[in-house]
């Protein structure tokens, strides 16, 4: 009996199991082909990824067992490998504000453009006892439409215009017109000659033609407006008009569309002038920023560390609470009460500096002072943390280092910089490159405090003197000039993953020697 109701329960769970496995396949699948369906290639592939994983996880005895660590391997598929493979995959392409669609999107998009091709006539709509009715004058003559359900018109059919001696009905308001104008739109009307014609306007019907016809290769277009043959030129991503012989003349039309460009994006890194001049200052000023951040938050902190870790001092917990705080309060917080202080007209430290000197420094107009600015606020901001650090390693040198200096007639500043300095500066040196690193994408900061400004002048792209690598990447991304350039933008991301990466690659390296030697 005990065996029989054992039996039952595994069976249970069991289809339990397949069933829930079954509904997050099919449900997936589903949301995949709309994905494929709509263009999102990568994201249908990713959805694909994870399905199949999990499938395979919960579904085999093999892998049961990996269950536990699957919701940390998704996370790391889902916000570290995909974003990182498609900004990658970016930067090879043309993808922009302008270039987003595939080719048979932005062909169907201008396959459905239209233009007036023969006169426009007035009309009236006219409520009567069954529906609603069109009336349209053309050389003083009135002819109505069939009556129809204004708000489900039937577009099967063309509704043919018959001549009428006057309208009945009551004559809708304006307002009626604009509410139904997307239903309105959808009618075609047939003249009594033959035309056919739509609403172009809220008083007016006209006979459209489609502005594009599609030949017989299924690429090529013809412009029915002025016979212009249109083709998609792969290189740039756009139609455009070509001459007799298939060669590329004019300018291209809009929308356009994704295409590889190859190394294109990293070449105009390198070659155009516009780009390359800030980005070489920008990298510079990045390493500069980034190596000044440590540099001076470290100073700071093990200064302060050793501080108030000296034992005459009075009243050190206190200390120890007031100089924390930088670190406790939200760092967001903290760079908008600076931004404030820093103000070049109401803020507080330019109405002391006038007081006291009679000058009022333009902290984010001038390109020096600004950077100077940007570096004194991360310093404030960042040796709450150096001092921690310094705080708990100190506690680990033995004392008896420095009772043998205080023999040999060694004094504070000699214990310093001969065993307090060297003994700090191995186990600190792993955090310090990660700060490097940290401080070396520090977007945040510069975003909140001086948005990039001051502004380069004679860039092709927006550049600021104060822009990180990362935030310019970010202006590039969503703020360029020319339209977004989200291709470009993906090849400097993928130069700072490389640096970054880099940076890590030699994190690792020096924590391992670091342990070796230990």
């Amino acid at each position: 009996m005990n065996s029989q109701q054992e039996s039952s329960k595994f069976n249970f769970r069991w289809w339990l199991k397949w069933s829930l496995l079954g509904a997050i396949g099919i449900v997936n699948g589903y949301a995949t082909v709309l994905m494929y369906a709509k263009g999102e290639t990568p994201f249908a592939l990713l959805t694909v990824v994870l399905t199949t994983l999990c499938l395979y996880i919960f579904g085999s005895k093999k892998t049961y067992a990996h269950r536990y660590i699957f919701p940390g391997v998704v996370g790391m598929l889902v916000f570290i490998i995909f974003p990182l493979v498609y900004t990658i995959g970016l930067s090879f392409t043309n993808y922009s504000a302008s270039n987003q669609l595939t080719l048979e999107r932005a062909q169907a998009i201008l396959v459905q453009r239209s233009f007036q091709s023969g006169k426009s006539y007035l009309f009236d709509l006219y409520k009567v006892d069954a529906g609603h009715q069109l009336v349209i004058k053309a050389d003083n003559t009135l002819f109505a439409s069939e009556v129809f359900d204004i708000s489900n018109p039937s577009v099967a059919d063309f509704m043919e215009l018959q001549p009428i001696d006057a309208a009945t009905g009551e004559k809708e308001i304006i307002r009626t017109i604009v509410q139904n104008r997307s239903n309105l739109n959808k009618i075609e009307l047939i003249m009594p000659n033959g035309e056919h014609i739509r609403m172009s306007g809220l008083r007016r019907f006209a006979a459209e033609t489609p502005l594009f016809t599609v030949e017989e290769d299924g690429l090529s277009l013809l412009n029915n407006q002025n016979q212009q043959r249109y083709k998609p030129n792969l290189e740039t991503g756009f139609y455009q008009p070509v001459d007799n012989k298939g060669n590329f003349v004019g300018d291209p039309i809009s929308p356009g569309f994704v295409v590889g460009v190859g190394n294109a994006n990293f070449e105009r890194v390198i070659t155009d002038d516009g780009i390359k001049e800030p980005f070489i200052g920008i990298f510079i000023w990045t390493v500069v920023f980034a190596f000044l951040s440590v540099a001076l938050t470290l100073a700071l902190g093990m200064i302060l560390a050793c501080i108030v870790q000296w034992e005459p001092l009075k009243g050190s917990g206190i200390y120890r609470v007031l100089l924390i705080l930088p670190y406790a309060v939200p760092s967001f917080i903290s760079i908008i009460i600076f931004k404030g202080l820093f103000n070049q007209s109401f803020g507080e430290i330019n109405m002391m500096l006038d007081a006291m000197f009679g000058i009022k420094p333009s902290w984010f107009s001038d390109p020096t002072l600004a950077r100077f600015m940007v570096v004194l606020v991360n310093t404030w901001l960042g040796f709450p943390y150096m001092m921690i650090l310094c705080m708990g390693l100190l506690k680990s040198i033995p004392e008896d280092l420095y009772e043998a200096s205080a023999i040999d007639g060694a004094g504070p500043i000699q214990n310093f910089f001969m065993i307090t300095l060297p003994l700090l500066i191995k186990p600190l040196t792993p955090l310090l490159i990660a700060s490097f690193a940290f401080n070396f994408n520090n977007f945040v900061m510069i975003q909140l405090l001086t948005a990039g400004g001051p502004n380069m002048v004679g860039t092709s792209e927006p550049a600021g003197y104060t822009d990180l690598l990362v935030s310019y990447t970010y202006r590039i991304a969503f703020e360029g000039g020319g339209g977004q350039d989200f291709g470009l933008a993906g090849a400097i991301a993928t130069l700072i993953f490389l640096m970054v990466g880099g940076m890590s690659l030699l994190n690792l390296r020096l924590s391992k020697s670091t342990l070796e030697q230990d």
